[in-house]
C-alpha cells in the first residue's frame, strides 16, 4: 500500500462566478491510499476475474459465498428482539380485522418502508390498513403526542412506526393511553429511554441484532412482515402462498436512498431489488418515477435510485407532504402514478433551486469565516440563516461536510415557530456526530432542545437566541473530539489498471460486481495519463482524449465533471487522475468511458 497527498481546491458557486478558495494545509491535504487486498482474493479470483476478485476482497468480501447475492442468502432476522411478538400482534390484528395503521418518516426509508408495509400487510391478508406520515414542519420527527392525538381520530387498534419511534417516548405514551397497540419498527440509535411499546423492533438495541445492523428501516420491515408470514403459515391462516419478493424493488429504494452500509444483507437486498426493476416487474409507483427521471429501467443500478430516484421522493418531505410520495409507491393505477410522479419531479426541481440558492449563502458565510480566521478551517462548521427553508439545511450540510471536510450543522427557522430553529447535521469518517451531540448536552444542559441521529447525520433543535452559543459549543467538542489524523481527507483506490485493463469488458465485470455504495465504494483506480486532446464543454466539464502506455495507442475517452477552474483554463500533457472505468450506452450501442473523480498534474 502507498500514498502520496496532494493539496486540494475548494470552489465555490458564488453569485454570478466560480470562487477558489484554498484552504489551510491541515485542511487542504488529498491522502490518496491504495486498499489493501486481502490474501482471500486467490480464491474469489477462481470464480470473478482476478481484478474484480481484488475488488471485491478489499471491500472485505472474505468469502467465494459472499459473492453470491440470491435472496436465500439472506441471514435469518433472529437475533431481532421483539419480532416474533410483533408478528403475533400482527396476525391477531389480521385475524380479528383490526384497523392497523402505519406511521412513518418523511424521507425516503419513510416512505418506502411505509408503502412496504402497506402492500406487504394487505398482501397477507390485512383488510382494514391505513398509513399516516408526520408534516416535517408542523409535527417535526417521529411519533409526536401532537401527532397521535390527530391519528386518534382514526380509531387505530394497531398502531405500527417506520424508520422512528425508538426516541418517541411521549408520543407513545400518548398513543397506549389511547387504547392502542404500538409496535415500533426503527433503526436508529436509541437514547437513554425507551418508549413503552408492545414491541420494538429495531436491530440495533443493545449489543445489536448480529449481521442486521446495517438495515434501514424498509429492510427491518421486510423482515417483519418475513416473519409475520411465517407466523400466519403457522396459524393455518394463508390460503394461498405469499410471495414478498415483490416489494423489494422498494426494499432497494430505501436502503440505497437511506445512505446504510452496503453490508452482504443489504447487498442481497439491493440486487434481488435492481434484478426486479431491470426485469421490468417495478411497482407501478417507481416505475412512474424512473420514467420521469429519464432512466432506462433495464440499465438501472444503485447509483440511479440514490441520486435520481430518491431525491425525487425526498423532495415531497421537505417541501410538501410525504403522504404524496407514498401514495405513489402504494398506488397500482399507472396514470395516477405517473401524475404524482410528475408533481414530485416538479417538487424536486423547486427543491434544487432552493437548495442552489442556499448553498451559495452557505458559501458566502463559510467565506467570510475563512477570512476573518486567516483561511484556517475550525473543527466543525455551523451555518445559519433566517431566510432558509428547514427542510433543505440537511442537503445544504451534505454539501459543505463533502467538500470542506468538516462535521458541519445547518440551521433554519423552524415553520410554525420562528423561536426555535431546527438543524441537520452531516459528518465526516472519524467523527461520530449523535455522540459528540450527546457530549454537548453533557457540557451544556437545555442548550439542545431535541436530538437525535447516527454516527454520519443527526438532527436538532435549539433555541432562536442560542444559535451562536451552539455554534460555540459544537466546534468546541468537535476541537475535543477530532484527532487530527481525521481532519485530512482520505480517498482510497484500487491502485493503477494496466495498460491492457482499458477495456469495455472490464467496465461490464465492474457493473456485474455492484451494487456499489455506501461502504462498499464503486471501484476507484489511480494512473497517470497523456492528454492527447482536450474540450471544454458548458464552461465547466473538461473532455479528454487519454492514454496510459507510451504513444496513443490504446487511448480511451474520458470526462471530468465540474472539473477545477485551474484545469479547464490550461490542462497540462500530464495529469494523475482518481477515474472509474464506466460503460456509456446510446442508441443501442455500448463503450467505454473513463470518469475522472479528482486530477494533478505530474
Amino acid at each position: 500500500m502507498w500514498e502520496r497527498v496532494y493539496p486540494a481546491i475548494f470552489s465555490f458557486q458564488h453569485s454570478d462566478r466560480v470562487r477558489t478558495t484554498p484552504l489551510t494545509p491541515t485542511a487542504s491535504t488529498l491522502q490518496i491510499r491504495e486498499r489493501p487486498v486481502p490474501p482471500i482474493a486467490e480464491e474469489l479470483g477462481r470464480v470473478v476475474p482476478m481484478r474484480i476478485a481484488r475488488v471485491l476482497a478489499a471491500r472485505g468480501v472474505a468469502s467465494v459465498d459472499e459473492i453470491d447475492l440470491r435472496l436465500a442468502g439472506l441471514r435469518p432476522p433472529d437475533g431481532l428482539a421483539d419480532l416474533a411478538l410483533a408478528a403475533r400482534r400482527l396476525a391477531d390484528a389480521i385475524a380479528g380485522g383490526e384497523r392497523i395503521l402505519v406511521v412513518g418518516d418523511f424521507d425516503a426509508d419513510g416512505a418506502t418502508g411505509t408503502a412496504v408495509a402497506v402492500r406487504g400487510l394487505r398482501l397477507l391478508g390485512a383488510r382494514d390498513v391505513h398509513f399516516a406520515v408526520p408534516d416535517r414542519q408542523r409535527h417535526g420527527y417521529g411519533l409526536s403526542p401532537g401527532l397521535v392525538d390527530e391519528l386518534c381520530a382514526l380509531q387505530p387498534r394497531v398502531l405500527v412506526t417506520v424508520d422512528q419511534g425508538t426516541s418517541s417516548v411521549a408520543g407513545v405514551e400518548r398513543a397506549c393511553a389511547a387504547g392502542i397497540d404500538v409496535l415500533v419498527t426503527d433503526h436508529h440509535l436509541a437514547g437513554p429511554l425507551l418508549p413503552p411499546a408492545l414491541a420494538i423492533v429495531n436491530p440495533n438495541l443493545g449489543t445489536g441484532a448480529p449481521g442486521l445492523t446495517a438495515l434501514a428501516g424498509v429492510g427491518v420491515v421486510f423482515h417483519l412482515l418475513a416473519a409475520l408470514r411465517a407466523e400466519l403459515a403457522r396459524r393455518g391462516a394463508l390460503l394461498q402462498p405469499v410471495q414478498l419478493a415483490g416489494l423489494l424493488d422498494l426494499v432497494a429504494l430505501g436502503t440505497v436512498a437511506d445512505l446504510v452500509p452496503l453490508d452482504r444483507g443489504n447487498r442481497i437486498l439491493v440486487s434481488e431489488g435492481l434484478r426486479r426493476i431491470r426485469a421490468g416487474r417495478a411497482s407501478a409507483g417507481l416505475a412512474a418515477l424512473i420514467e420521469s427521471a429519464g432512466r432506462d429501467p433495464r440499465q438501472l443500478h444503485a447509483s440511479d435510485l440514490g441520486f435520481q430516484i430518491g431525491p425525487r421522493l425526498n423532495a415531497a418531505g421537505r417541501l410538501d407532504d410525504m403522504a404524496l410520495g407514498i401514495r405513489c409507491l402504494v398506488s397500482d393505477d399507472i396514470d395516477e402514478t405517473r401524475e404524482l410522479a410528475a408533481q414530485l419531479s416538479e417538487l424536486n426541481r423547486e427543491r434544487r433551486s432552493l437548495q442552489a440558492d442556499m448553498e451559495r449563502e452557505a458559501a458566502t458565510i463559510v467565506e467570510t469565516l475563512l477570512a476573518s480566521r486567516q483561511g484556517a478551517l475550525p473543527a466543525a462548521l455551523i451555518v445559519a440563516d433566517p431566510g432558509w427553508h428547514a427542510g433543505v439545511v440537511g442537503l445544504v450540510a451534505s454539501r459543505l461536510a463533502e467538500r470542506l471536510h468538516r462535521p458541519t450543522l445547518a440551521l433554519a427557522p423552524a415553520a410554525l415557530d420562528a423561536r426555535e430553529w431546527r438543524g441537520s447535521g452531516r459528518s465526516i469518517a472519524g467523527f461520530h456526530l449523535r455522540d459528540a451531540l450527546v457530549e454537548l448536552d453533557r457540557r451544556h444542559p437545555g442548550l439542545l432542545l431535541r436530538f437525535g441521529g447516527h454516527a454520519m447525520a443527526a438532527g436538532l433543535t435549539v433555541d432562536a437566541d442560542l444559535v451562536a452559543t451552539l455554534s460555540r459549543a459544537f466546534e468546541s467538542v468537535a476541537d475535543d473530539l477530532l484527532d487530527e489524523g481525521a481532519r485530512s481527507r482520505s480517498v482510497w483506490t484500487d491502485g493503477p489498471l494496466a495498460t491492457n485493463e482499458f477495456t469495455l469488458d472490464l467496465a461490464r465485470a465492474i457493473e456485474n460486481a455492484g451494487p456499489f455504495g455506501q461502504a462498499f465504494a464503486e471501484p476507484l483506480f489511480d494512473n497517470e495519463f497523456s492528454v492527447h486532446e482536450r474540450r471544454v464543454l458548458k464552461d465547466k466539464h473538461l473532455k479528454l482524449r487519454l492514454s496510459s502506455g507510451a504513444g496513443r495507442g490504446g487511448a480511451v475517452d474520458a470526462i471530468w465533471f465540474s472539473a477545477p477552474r485551474a484545469l479547464l483554463d490550461e490542462t497540462p500533457d500530464r495529469l494523475r487522475l482518481l477515474f472509474q472505468l464506466v460503460v456509456e450506452r446510446w442508441q443501442g450501442r455500448e463503450s467505454l468511458s473513463v470518469h475522472v473523480r479528482h486530477g494533478f498534474p505530474c
